[in-house]
């Protein structure tokens, strides 16, 4: 299973190296998922990551504050949307299986936009 692991966080951080350059693709939650598969596979690369300078620091925000930064947010309630879209009005796909992927699709947006974008400062 590690090497199952492995292969898999390599994948989602390509996806993620690649959300960086293309518009729509977001970055962040494959980072996410790309360092737990790191994390259950090797720790080298988990560390790596962790520490990366570009992809570091918002892994380490999600960490230690539960942020998600505003423009990874934006990012991905706008990809889950269009994919829906494009599900809905283009594809062949039967209504129970567009209604579930809603529902997931809700969930996830749900989850993402009740997460703060920034570090919250104590009040003083």
């Amino acid at each position: 299973m590690r090497a199952l692991y492995f292969l898999l966080g390599w994948c989602l951080f390509g996806l993620g190296a690649v959300g960086t350059v293309v518009p729509g693709l977001p970055t962040t939650p494959f980072m996410l998922l790309a360092l737990w598969a790191f994390a259950k596979s090797s720790r080298r690369f988990h560390d790596w990551l962790y520490a990366h300078p570009v992809f570091g620091p918002p892994l380490q925000q999600w960490r230690m504050h539960g942020v998600i930064p505003g423009r990874a947010k934006l990012l991905s309630v706008v990809t889950m949307a269009a994919s829906f879209i494009y599900l809905a009005f283009f594809t062949g796909v039967s209504a129970w299986t567009k209604a579930l992927i809603a529902l997931v699709m809700l969930y996830g947006a749900a989850f993402i936009l009740s997460k703060p974008s920034q570090i919250r400062q104590p009040k003083t």
